[in-house]
């Protein structure tokens, strides 16, 4: 049987059961292997009511999606405000209540599918969301492109989870565990405030190749259009006075 205590201990309904007992199960064992009788015992409860409360083992997953991406973006949204220190806390010293998540969510998205797709969707949606509430609340910076911004947010946030057997090796601990955490919480929040370069010369220099200049500021002539990197050296002119 796979144990699996809610993130909210009020959360004790029949139908939370389930769900908690599907995402250990299919963070465990993936959704293929997973049976809906073997969900029903976990929960205590009779396969006939997994289906009464969910429809489908699909709809099942469906809403462990949509409850975990919730539960995942509330938390990421409380470190703005000024619960960020208690969030913080909570989160390093019971780490490993929120295991069957971590695993849940690696074993859903390296699956793929439309299920892994989906997820990944949800994810990007509300990360974007997320990130317009900071921007219009004048806590984050708005971006040159909002949607790619939510895009790379959202990659770096999954990359650990899919990448646990290279962070346990290198860190030392297992990924997921208070030591691991607590190592890489700094550092990531370092990044993500205060940035990686002292000034802003990688970024002009980008903006000037995106633009199609060069270091002397003036616009190179080519077919190939603005910010392409192979820009003819000497692009040819047009003249009305050279017959075919």
């Amino acid at each position: 049987m796979v144990n699996m205590r809610s993130a909210r201990p009020e959360d004790a309904t029949a139908a939370a059961r389930i769900r908690d007992a599907a995402i250990a199960r299919f963070g465990a064992h993936g959704y293929e292997r997973t049976t809906v009788r073997e969900i029903a015992r976990d929960a205590g409860v009779s396969a006939a009511l997994v289906i009464h409360h969910y429809g489908s083992k699909d709809g099942l997953r469906e809403a462990c999606d949509e409850w975990l991406v919730a539960e995942l973006i509330e938390e990421k949204a409380m470190t703005a405000g000024p619960a960020i220190a208690e969030t913080m806390q909570r989160w390093l010293d019971d780490t490993e209540q929120f295991q069957h998540f971590i695993d849940y969510f690696a074993t859903m998205l390296a699956a793929g599918g439309e299920g892994g797709n989906r997820l990944f969707d949800r994810l990007l949606r509300e990360t974007a969301t997320m990130l317009e509430h900071g921007v219009e609340a004048g806590a984050m910076h708005p971006s040159s492109d909002p949607e790619i911004r939510a895009l790379m947010i959202t990659i770096n946030g999954l990359a650990p989870l899919l990448l646990r057997e290279q962070l346990t090796r290198v860190l030392g601990t297992p990924f997921g565990s208070a030591a691991a955490a607590r190592r890489m919480t700094l550092p990531t929040l370092e990044l993500y405030t205060d940035g990686l370069y002292t000034d802003s010369k990688v970024l002009d220099a980008a903006r000037a190749a995106l633009e199609g200049t060069i270091d002397t500021g003036k616009t190179v002539r080519s077919d190939k259009g603005a910010g392409n990197p192979n820009q003819d050296p000497d692009p040819p002119h047009p003249s009305s006075d050279i017959s075919p």
